[in-house]
């Protein structure tokens, strides 16, 4: 499947001002898409461009502002820059021969700490070898940023069958599918499973229809209480948002933080976190339903702050430490690099995580069997 701009793995490249980042990029692209001066500071917000790499497929190339920069104007750049640095799957660390010091070392200790693969580059001596640099990114890029594990072949193999259960009501888009519907569709098809769509109050004639019972059930969060009403006991039940979850990599903690939801108190805050922009209706999930079914679960007068987009979260510990909860939504626009890096300021200051869809499981009290199968102790029924 075709990825959009926001799937595509990132390469960014990082350095003082003036030392050819956006040099690097044009003659990587061959096009002028980065603007080249002699003045140093000209690059002032991360600039992207996708382009494609034999073996990998498109990437995304992130020119950023130099981390030496100066002045309050410098120091929001700088932040900026740092902030890209958290959503890259490869670094380039560019220096020249007589400047490598704190700022340099800032990046590569970022890097080191939180696993971020990196190349350092030496500038302006000798001329640089394009195809020897793109194959030492190849080398270094982890096969992991560009050729995704699937979602659920672990789970359903050739030849099952596998019903989506899909609610039209007036959060759906007009005339199309949402896309973690598209992605679970599609990696269905990979693995050669059997895919039925319906809507909630179908489901009964679809699994009638059928002539075994399905090997899962895929609903959205949203209608978990009533699919999970219609689903035999026997038959494994799940959502979109938690197959997402599982892929971007932070399955553990969303399952960890997902049972901290009882431990709420009265005036606690929770920041929920939407990675796309959409039009908001009395029936969108992140900003009605959720906080509703929360404070309903909870039976605690809870507050909500929403961050919509792909803001990371404010990098201060006194600010993140202010919630009780973070709560994702599936990122289903955004690749997992990106997830990791918008929840790793809650991570380290130890604030407890989950998802749309697992928090969801949890208020309609259907926790352990929406997350069941994927812990490879639920058996494939015999026909």
């Amino acid at each position: 499947m075709s990825k959009g701009n926001e799937l595509k793995p990132r390469i960014g490249f990082f350095g003082r001002r003036n030392v050819g980042k956006s040099t690097m990029i044009n003659w990587l692209t061959g096009q002028q898409i980065a603007i080249v001066s002699d003045t140093a500071g000209t690059t002032t917000d991360p600039v992207r461009k996708s382009m494609e790499i034999g073996g990998i497929g498109p990437v995304v190339l992130v020119d950023t502002a130099g981390i030496d920069d100066e002045g309050e104007l410098g120091r929001q750049r700088v932040e900026k820059s740092m902030a890209a640095l958290a959503e890259v799957d490869l670094a380039l660390l560019l220096y020249t021969e007589d400047n490598y010091g704190e700022p340099e070392e800032t990046v590569e200790r970022w890097c080191r700490e939180h696993g971020t693969p990196m190349l350092k580059i030496l500038t302006k001596a000798a001329p640089l070898d394009k195809e020897a640099l793109i194959a030492k990114i190849k080398e270094t890029l982890p096969e992991s940023a560009y050729r995704g594990r699937s979602l659920l072949g672990d789970v359903v193999h050739q030849g099952d069958t596998v019903v989506l259960v899909t609610p039209i009501d007036s959060s759906a888009p007009e005339g199309r599918m949402i896309l973690p519907q598209v992605q679970v569709l599609r990696d269905l098809m990979d693995i050669h499973a059997q895919a039925f769509f319906c809507q909630p109050e179908e489901l009964p004639s679809t699994l009638a229809a059928l002539k075994e019972s399905p090997r899962l059930v895929v609903t959205d969060s949203q209608a978990f209480q009533r699919v999970n009403a219609l689903t035999p006991d026997e038959v494994p039940l799940t959502s979109f948002s938690v197959v997402l979850a599982r892929q971007k990599g932070l399955f553990k903690e969303y399952l960890e933080g997902t049972r901290k939801i009882g431990d709420l108190q009265d005036g606690d805050r929770v920041l929920m976190l939407e990675s796309c922009t959409h039009n908001v209706t009395c029936e969108d999930i992140g900003r009605v339903k959720l906080p509703a079914a929360l404070k309903k679960a909870t039976g605690k007068d809870l507050q909500f702050d929403i961050l919509a987009g792909n803001d990371a979260i404010p990098h201060s510990s006194f600010l993140i430490s202010n919630y009780s909860l973070v709560i994702q939504c599936g990122g289903c626009v955004i690749t997992a690099q990106q997830v990791k890096a918008r929840l790793l300021p809650a991570l380290e200051a130890g604030v407890p995580v989950s998802n749309y869809g697992l928090a969801l499981a949890w208020c309609n009290g259907i926790f352990d069997r929406a997350t069941r199968i994927f812990s490879h102790e639920f058996p494939r029924i015999n026909h």
